[in-house]
């Protein structure tokens, strides 16, 4: 999964909650710890934690999330602050945009990819603008 330099929650492996294997939920899910989809999920996934879509799971969903490895199907697009990996045997089908992107082979993507800035805090009112451009060409 990660390595163990990258910032993501150190609470990965105790999974906060889990959408089970049998479960089916639609709607929007929040949360700021960890989430391991099983079943099947249909809406909008809006999260500052880490989502686990596991082998088997169906999501149709865009997603928004600190950190996600996907084993399952997505269809939706994806949107990661860190790290997005997907493992062998995944199904995604959607735009992707991730600082870190990992894609084992035997995955299913279709789609297109962006690959962003680790965060940053640029005040553009607090720069001048001088400082403002060097700092966005850098």
């Amino acid at each position: 999964m990660f390595s163990s330099n990258n910032k993501v929650p150190k609470d990965i492996e105790k999974t906060a909650a889990v959408l089970g294997k049998d479960a089916s939920l639609d709607g929007t899910l929040r949360f700021s710890k960890s989430l391991r989809i099983c079943g099947k999920f249909q809406g909008i996934i809006d999260s500052t934690g880490f989502l686990n879509v596991a082998a088997g799971a169906e999501v149709k969903a865009d997603i928004k999330a600190y950190a996600a490895v996907i084993s399952g199907q997505v269809i939706g697009n994806i949107e990661v602050e860190d790290r997005l990996e997907m493992t062998s045997g995944s199904y995604v089908c959607g735009d992707v945009k991730a600082s870190k992107l990992k894609i084992a082979d035997g995955v299913f993507f279709e789609g297109k990819c962006s690959m962003i800035k680790p965060g940053q805090n640029i005040d553009v009112f607090a720069s001048n603008r001088e400082e403002l451009k060097k700092s966005l060409q850098a």
